[in-house]
């Protein structure tokens, strides 16, 4: 029956957003389940459907969700051919974990923790400590890595425990502050071309009888940011990465398992104003507020001091029906950060977060220009952004 025009609009309940899978079928889990299947002490496999293997490769595809598989057999026939093994074979996705952002992700992923623990919740967040909102995924302003996130990386631990542990990446990456507190440990091998980078993998996991190794390429999720996930030039992305895919599974040394994966999906957003409502020019939403941050689709909203609840109160009447609208204790009740939220983490939350249920974003064309007009977008809960692959090559 039709809502009569009068009627007040109902917000989504939060029981109707989806939970990651945290401690079973997360990205966090999947390191601490390869390394208790190398015998890495502290460690439990988390991942019941996971076989041990004495060589695991992890080649995590930046933005290149299961549904953007699923979707693209023509271009990616190589990893659509494998997603029936995805999750020890069971054909089912991980999920990325919230917000479903690269810098969140890729510390759960390195350090084996859910966003709660590690304290990277989003692509910018509030330092509680200065005020002032960080960009985690960019480092700015500069903060000290080791208090932001001070838990050791499974890389670290597999390497003391004897695992032959390497990164393989693109040579920008090795100093900055997200590789040192996500996924240093071992030998970082710095390599330019996508081919190289799979032929240097295949290489260091061959060099131990034990090994844990990471590869990682980004520019699927930089031309669908650009151009979107509809665009040629996105299309082009997943053809040259399928090959590398293939490239990689068929070097891989004996006894080895290869997993490829991702951070994060992706959705195409509409350039209209209904589908992207900005934050800037909206004087309701901009009441009593104080700093936003997250990014489109997952925003951490902190309030002036003493206008928390008034401030909840607008964004759920005023974006009720399209974001699931919670206050930072049911956001943390819900589960959505994961299971416990560490003392330190917990003002890095917004006083209000929002999470997009429908094909909108928040904008904020002066503060964020670059960040809002990038055509593909992710961050929330829904599948499209949250599921990820686990696919599986052995030898």
């Amino acid at each position: 029956m039709a809502q009569p025009a009068w009627q007040d609009p109902v917000p989504l309940s939060l029981d109707t957003a989806p939970v990651p899978e945290y401690g079973s079928g997360s990205l966090a889990d999947l390191l601490p389940t390869l390394a208790a299947g190398q015998e890495v002490p502290g460690f439990a496999a988390a991942i019941p459907e996971l076989t041990p293997a004495d060589r695991n490769c992890v080649f995590l595809i930046d933005g290149l969700g299961w549904e953007q598989i699923i979707a693209h057999p023509d271009e990616a026939p190589f990893l659509h051919s494998l997603l029936p093994t995805s999750r020890g074979g069971t054909g089912r996705p991980l999920t990325a974990g919230f917000p479903s952002t690269t810098a969140t992700s890729l510390a759960s992923v390195g350090t084996g923790l859910p966003p709660g623990e590690h304290g990277l919740p989003g692509y910018t967040a509030r330092n509680p400590e200065t005020g002032e909102l960080m960009n985690q995924l960019r480092w700015r302003p500069w903060t000290s890595p080791k208090v932001w996130q001070p838990y050791p990386t499974v890389f670290q631990l597999a390497d003391a425990a004897g695992v032959h542990t390497a990164q393989v990446s693109a040579p920008t990456f090795e100093q900055t502050p997200l590789t040192k507190v996500a996924l240093s440990g071992g030998s970082f091998l710095g390599r330019l071309s996508g081919e190289d980078r799979m032929d240097v993998a295949a290489q260091r996991l061959a060099a131990g009888d034990r090994s844990l190794v990471y590869t990682y390429y980004s520019e699927v999720d930089g031309k669908g940011h650009r151009f979107g996930t509809d665009s040629d030039a996105w299309r082009g992305q997943l053809m040259y990465v399928d090959g590398l895919a293939r490239r990689l599974a068929e070097q891989l040394p004996p006894r080895s398992a290869l997993y490829i994966t991702a951070d994060h999906g992706m959705i195409d957003i509409p350039f209209d104003e209904q589908s992207r409502i900005d934050f800037d020019e909206d004087w309701e939403l901009r009441a009593g507020v104080a700093l936003l941050g997250g990014e489109g689709r997952a925003r951490h909203v902190y309030a002036v001091p003493g206008a928390q609840s008034d401030v909840l109160a607008v964004w759920r009447e005023v974006l009720g029906e399209q974001f699931w609208i919670a206050s930072r204790d049911e956001a943390i009740a819900a589960g959505w950060f994961g299971p416990t939220i560490d003392e330190r983490v917990y003002g890095r939350i917004g006083d209000v977060v929002a999470a997009a249920h429908d094909d909108v974003i928040i904008t904020a064309s002066v503060n964020e220009p670059h960040e809002s007009a990038m055509a593909g977008v992710h961050g929330s809960l829904t599948p499209v952004e949250q599921l990820v692959p686990l696919l599986e090559v052995r030898s």
